[in-house]
């Protein structure tokens, strides 16, 4: 056996394999890390620079994990930015009532209520999800003005544990461990795959798609609520907007789910939404260092993020499956 065979032989191991994922990870970060310190290295990479970078990229990480519920079924929602606006909006305004507990409940609840009509929706009218979900997202950005009668909704700033440290750290990790939990050790997990895999199959196997399918939209909104909790209180203000501009918001966390989903093959999906979304965070803030134009910015993540996908996901034999 030659050395390529042994060493493809090494990383489909269940327990090398995650290591070599996570590796894989590392080094990415570290040589995106290196370049940008490299270019700028007064206004780039500081220790407080990386802590920032962090803690704006578990927002997004924390809506790439509930996206990934339905990404790996093979559907996708495009009302997750006007979700974390109207649910945002939502715990703001029971906030001012019921402290925390409106301003957690709020999201949750608000986000919750969403991923159920969007998967009721989807199953009973079966047109695409993306179709859905685009008219959807025009309902849920209108209700957000609605709800906030035109004008920006102020988190009170006793309310905003959750938008810095200890706290948006622990409410993102707890959503992290509770989404590896699902994806690893329920049934919920094992069916989001094997639909993903053949639908078909599935169905023949005995799993009810369709009610799978609208569990996976609950749960992909009950987390874009605990993101919607993150993202006000990080910003302590959310503002209503139509015309489809909630849609920028739904991208940052898709390219989280990219990454879950290239790396799965190791087992390491939700360690790699994380990093994965940091690595983003790394290159938006090296590029704002830089002082380059935001249409280059877009240009060079789009394009790095699309050759760090391609490079990964070549299929493999043997990956690891879960």
């Amino acid at each position: 056996m030659d050395w390529a065979a042994r060493f493809q032989k090494l990383k489909t191991n269940r327990v090398i394999g995650r290591f070599y994922g996570l590796g894989l990870l590392v080094v990415m970060a570290a040589f995106f890390f290196a370049i940008f310190k490299v270019l700028t290295p007064n206004n780039f990479g500081s220790p407080e620079n990386l802590f920032f970078y962090l803690q704006s990229s578990i927002i997004y990480s924390v809506g790439a994990c509930g996206l990934y519920f339905i990404v790996v079924m093979g559907l996708f929602d495009f009302s997750i930015g006007a979700n974390v606006v109207l649910s945002s909006i939502v715990g703001v305004v029971f906030s001012k009532s019921f402290g925390y507990a409106g301003l957690v409940l709020g999201c949750i609840l608000c986000g919750a209520l969403i991923g159920f009509l969007n998967g009721f929706l989807y199953i009973k009218l079966n047109i695409p999800s993306m179709i859905v979900t685009v008219g959807l997202m025009l309902i849920y950005e209108s209700a957000a003005y609605y709800v906030a009668g035109g004008v920006k909704q102020m988190l009170d700033p006793s309310l905003q544990m959750f938008g810095r440290s200890p706290g948006n750290i622990l409410l993102s990790f707890a959503a992290f461990f509770l989404t590896n939990f699902i994806i690893k050790h329920t049934r919920i997990g094992t069916y989001c795959y094997a639909i993903g895999s053949n639908e078909y199959t599935a169905k023949n196997m005995g799993i009810r798609v369709d009610r799978q399918k609208l569990i996976g939209f609950v749960l992909c909104h009950v987390f874009v609520g605990i993101m919607a909790v993150l993202s006000v209180s990080y910003g302590t203000s959310m503002t209503a907007t139509t015309g489809m501009a909630s849609m920028i918001r739904n991208f940052t966390p898709l390219m989280g789910t990219f990454f879950g989903l290239t790396f799965r093959k190791y087992g390491t999906a939700v360690p790699a939404i994380i990093i994965g979304e940091f690595i983003i965070a790394i290159i938006f803030n090296g590029f704002v260092a830089l002082g380059a134009p935001t249409t280059v910015q877009n240009i060079v993540t789009g394009a790095a993020l699309l050759a760090i996908v391609a490079f990964t996901a070549r299929p493999q034999k043997g990956a690891i499956a879960k």
